[in-house]
């Protein structure tokens, strides 16, 4: 999905975990750490398989009618986010690169809770926390986009997929990533095309973002397409078993 307020364009991710492992890997982001699918939220034993605890969700959907319309809701009486430094509740970064939803997902994902602390010292991914943590959102994302380690990284990335590349990386992609975390012990969607974090309530010191809590926002996302899209992928990052 491109931003409204993109003046520069990746190449679109593919939602594979396996691309997305690679990409926080060449970042910064530790061996020990992975991105996997979440094949169902209601079977118990596809569940079971998943490692425990979930350090962040990251979903990928459709945008449509419904959705805009939501946000557009959600957001009427909002103000920007203007959040930052170390005492900021959740790291939150805006969107202005068009088509790099996966990549904000990734870094959304690795920036918050215990994930953070599986980011090796002097990588890309450190040195980039470390400029961009005592800025406010608008310094941040340009940050980010004079990032040429962060464009080279992400378009090595985008090439391995299965999918075949668009001819034109400003070309509108139809899907959206957005990110899921536990910070502070609250969970939050963090979605860069959005004014801010969105604050989804507590979260107890034993819950992860793939407890109930978590799955039921999820759900949200789902039942507000009342069936009528049902093309939707969800992945998880995970401490390697």
């Amino acid at each position: 999905m491109a931003s409204s307020t993109s003046s520069k364009h990746y190449i679109p991710l593919e939602s594979d975990p396996e691309v997305f492992t690679d990409l926080a890997r060449q970042l910064g982001v530790s061996q020990d750490l992975s991105f996997q699918d979440i094949y169902s939220l209601d079977d118990a034993d596809l569940m079971a398989v998943v490692p425990r605890p979930v350090l962040a969700l990251i979903l990928i959907f459709p945008t449509s009618a419904a959705y805009e319309a939501q946000k557009a809701q959600e957001e009427a009486d909002i103000t920007r986010y203007e959040g930052s430094g170390e005492d900021e509740p959740v790291v939150w970064y805006r969107q202005t690169i068009g088509n790099a939803c996966g990549l904000y997902g990734i870094l959304h994902s690795v920036s918050n809770g215990s994930a953070r602390d599986f980011i090796g010292q002097s990588t890309p991914l450190e040195l980039l926390l470390r400029q961009c943590i005592p800025l406010r959102p608008e310094e941040r994302a340009k940050v980010l986009e004079a990032s040429q380690e962060l464009e080279a990284a992400h378009r090595k990335a985008a090439l391995q997929g299965q999918s075949s590349v668009p001819e034109d990386a400003a070309a509108e992609v139809d899907y959206h990533y957005i990110c899921f975390v536990k910070s502070r012990g609250r969970l939050y969607e963090l979605d860069g095309d959005k004014k801010g974090p969105v604050d989804r309530g507590s979260l107890s010191s034993d819950e992860d973002v793939l407890g109930e809590k978590g799955v039921n926002v999820i759900r949200e996302f789902i039942q507000r397409e009342k069936d009528q899209n049902l093309n939707f992928n969800l992945m998880a990052l995970v401490s390697n078993p």
